[in-house]
């Protein structure tokens, strides 16, 4: 028997699924919100298991801030802290706040001021309760781009205005 090897599975070799994380979020009663980044977005998706099966409740990807005043030429930047940021609050204003939420990060790791916990910071800031610890969001600072160029930071006040004048629903406040 010693010399029998254990074979692990595919998409935890390719580091894709972590199946006793999975199996655990998959018993609980509570929606996920997963989160995703690639080389050029971040994407967000509420997603329902049933049975073991996904359901995608509603989803978004940071292209989306093209549509709310994001320049075009900085598009290679919507991988961004304030991209994903302002993602995460557009997200919030889109979902069901009232639900309980847990996060799916999936094989990503989970460290301190990263975009990935940008993005839950914006998730919160947006409305939506969940329980996580408020030292690993990166400085306000780095979110509102003051390390970028003036016009940079001008354009993310501005779809920050935007974005937070929206009602939960996606209809803007109306005056």
């Amino acid at each position: 028997m010693a010399g029998i090897k254990k074979i692990t599975k595919r998409r935890r070799r390719e580091n894709k699924t972590d199946y006793k994380l999975r199996l655990g979020m998959l018993k609980s009663p509570l929606r996920r919100i997963v989160i995703r980044k690639s080389n050029r977005y971040i994407s967000i998706q509420a997603v329902e298991s049933n049975e073991a099966k996904d359901k995608v409740i509603w989803g978004i990807t940071s292209k989306a801030l093209l549509s709310h005043g994001w320049d075009e030429k900085h598009s290679g930047s919507l991988k961004s802290l304030p991209a994903g940021y302002l993602t995460g609050i557009l997200f919030a204003k889109k979902i069901d706040n009232k639900q309980k939420y847990i996060i799916d990060i999936g094989m990503a790791r989970n460290i301190k001021g990263s975009r990935i916990c940008s993005v839950i910071k914006g998730i919160i800031d947006g409305g939506v309760k969940i329980d996580v610890g408020k030292e690993i969001f990166p400085d306000e600072k780095k979110i509102e781009g003051e390390h970028q160029k003036k016009e940079i930071k001008e354009m993310l006040k501005k779809i920050k205005s935007k974005i937070t004048g929206l009602k939960s629903g996606g209809k803007a406040d109306e005056k």
